[in-house]
C-alpha cells in the first residue's frame, strides 16, 4: 500500500547485540531505538557570591543611657536618664548629654548601669549568582532497545499478484534467520493490517528541551557589624570609664560604678559582615521525549 516500505527483515534487541543483515538482505533500510530510560539530567549546585564589602555599612547608636539600677535589677519603672549620642553621628568624641557625677534620682545614683543600643547595619548591593562546574557528566545511551531493518538489493515481483516479497534466506518457505522477523513498515504511528498484526514502533531520535533554571540569589541576611564604644568621666573623652564591643545583633548593658560621671563617649566600627544570600536554581527542567516514529508490522 501507499507509504509502505519492505518487506523487510527487522530485528530488534539490546543496542550492544545488534548484528550485521543477513545475506538475504543485506542492506541496512532503517535503524531506530526504542524504550527511552535516559539517566536522570545532572545540573550543576548554583552559588552565591556575597555582596561586595564595601556595600555595607554601620550605623553608630545614638540611644545610650544611663539607670538607676544594675541591668539583671532594671525595671520598666526605672528611672533612666538619657545619654545620647548626636544624630548621624560619626563617632568621635563628643559631651553631648553628659550626666555629671553623683546624679540623684530619688534618693538613688542615676547612673548604676549603661546601656546602648545595637548599631544598624545596612547592605546595598545584592548578591552575585553563579554556577559551581562540576566535571561534565559521562553521557549514557538513552534508548534501552535497537531496531535495525534490512532489505535486499532488489524485490522481485510474487507470483499471480505482481506484488513484491522478500527473498527468502534459503529454500522457499523456510523462516527468516534467527532474530529477524518479516515486516512492513511506514513512517509515524499506525495501526496495522493483516496479515501484518505484530505492530512495533521504534524512533529515529529524541527531541531534548533538557536543561537546567536559571541561577538567582534571594535578599542578602546575615549582615552584621561590630564596634568598640567607649565612655569617659570627664568632658575630652580622657578619664576612660568603660570600653566594650558591642555587636548589631544584640544591645548591650553593662554595671558602672554607682554614681560615676558620664562625661562624653566615643564609637567606631570595627568589622562589618555583609551577609550572604541563598541561592536558587540549578533544577533540571524539560524532556527527553522519542521523535520520528516509524510503525513496524510484522507476520506473527
Amino acid at each position: 500500500p501507499l507509504g509502505w516500505f519492505g518487506p523487510a527483515l527487522l530485528w530488534y534487541g539490546p543496542p550492544d547485540q545488534a548484528p550485521d543483515c543477513p545475506a538475504a538482505a543485506p542492506n541496512a533500510s532503517y535503524e531506530g531505538f526504542a524504550d527511552l530510560a535516559p539517566a536522570p539530567f545532572a545540573c550543576a549546585a548554583c552559588l552565591c557570591d556575597p555582596p561586595d564589602a564595601a556595600a555595607a555599612s554601620c550605623q553608630l547608636p545614638v540611644g545610650w543611657s544611663a539607670h538607676a539600677a544594675t541591668c539583671a535589677a532594671t525595671v520598666p519603672d526605672t528611672v533612666e536618664t538619657a545619654f545620647a549620642a548626636p544624630e548621624a553621628w560619626d563617632g568621635a568624641c563628643t559631651a553631648a548629654n553628659a550626666i555629671p557625677a553623683g546624679q540623684d534620682c530619688g534618693g538613688q545614683p542615676c547612673v548604676q548601669s549603661l546601656s546602648i543600643d545595637a548599631p544598624a547595619v545596612t547592605v546595598t548591593a545584592a548578591c552575585t549568582a553563579r554556577v559551581d562546574e562540576p566535571p561534565p557528566p559521562e553521557r549514557l545511551d538513552p534508548w534501552q532497545t535497537r531496531a535495525l531493518a534490512c532489505v535486499p538489493g532488489a524485490y522481485t515481483e510474487c507470483p499471480g499478484d505482481r506484488s513484491t516479497c522478500m527473498p527468502s534466506p534459503g529454500q522457499p518457505g523456510e523462516p527468516p534467520p534467527s532474530g529477524f522477523r518479516t515486516c512492513v513498515f511506514h513512517e509515524g504511528d499506525v495501526t496495522c493490517e493483516e496479515p501484518y498484526l505484530d505492530r512495533h514502533v521504534f524512533y529515529g531520535g529524541a527531541d531534548d528541551t533538557r536543561g537546567c533554571s536559571e541561577c538567582a540569589c534571594g535578599e542578602p541576611e546575615g549582615a552584621s557589624c561590630t564596634i568598640m564604644a567607649s565612655v569617659y568621666s570627664d568632658g575630652a573623652c580622657a578619664d576612660q570609664v568603660a570600653s566594650t564591643l558591642i555587636s548589631s545583633m544584640a544591645p548591650f548593658c553593662g554595671v558602672t560604678p554607682p554614681g560615676v560621671g558620664l562625661g562624653s563617649k566615643s564609637a567606631e566600627v570595627v568589622a562589618v559582615d555583609p551577609g550572604g544570600c541563598a541561592p536558587s536554581g540549578g533544577e533540571p527542567i524539560g524532556e527527553l521525549l522519542p521523535a520520528a516514529p516509524s510503525t513496524f508490522c510484522c507476520l506473527a
